[in-house]
């Protein structure tokens, strides 16, 4: 795969590129490693035989190529209690897929509301102190419009970080969309 267009919010380019160059090297490293191909036959009405580039390939390419460079999955468990409520739902838990040392990352080719989550997972990570920069990497419009109906693509991500200003995420981070080579 390949990098197509970086956005830097709250200085999470910045970042990496001086307390962690070594990680935003293995990241990228991984990325150009990651061979995408249209592996995918559509049942989709719109799409019906048409081969696509398949989430579930590339996702699987990822977590192993990240587990070889040494990042690995962080989760917190814990247990759930509201304000004036005696219900207690234990075993809930955050997590995030590659981590290494304070380095969160996730790739994400699911639909828009996991993109969205993997900003607030990165506040929850940054808020417990487990975190100083999370790294999201998305298909781009391009890659997207290649792939099974549902899934989103980054530049609908960075459109809205941009228009929440720096609100939301209140943590630094560094978004890679990526295209097919």
């Amino acid at each position: 795969m390949k990098v197509v267009y970086e956005y830097s919010h709250l200085g999470g380019s910045e970042i990496l590129q001086v307390r962690y160059p070594k990680f935003n090297q293995e990241i990228y490293d991984v990325i150009k490693k990651i061979k995408s191909s249209k592996t995918k036959i559509s049942k989709e009405k719109t799409m019906m035989g048409r081969a696509l580039y398949s989430p579930t390939d590339m996702n699987q390419q990822f977590k192993e190529a990240f587990n070889k460079k040494g990042f690995n999955e962080l989760r917190d468990i814990y247990t759930i209690t509201i304000p004036n409520s005696d219900v207690q739902i234990k075993g809930a838990f955050k997590q995030i897929d590659f981590v290494k040392e304070k380095v969160l990352v996730e790739v994400q080719f699911g639909k828009y509301a996991f993109m969205f989550y993997d900003m607030a997972k990165f506040q929850y990570f940054f808020n417990e102190n487990k975190a100083e920069v999370g790294v999201e990497i998305v298909p781009s419009h391009a890659l997207q419009s290649e792939m099974s109906s549902g899934v989103s693509y980054g530049e609908q991500l960075v459109y809205d970080i941009e228009r929440l200003k720096r609100h939301f995420p209140a943590v630094p981070v560094k978004v890679i969309l990526v295209e097919a080579d």
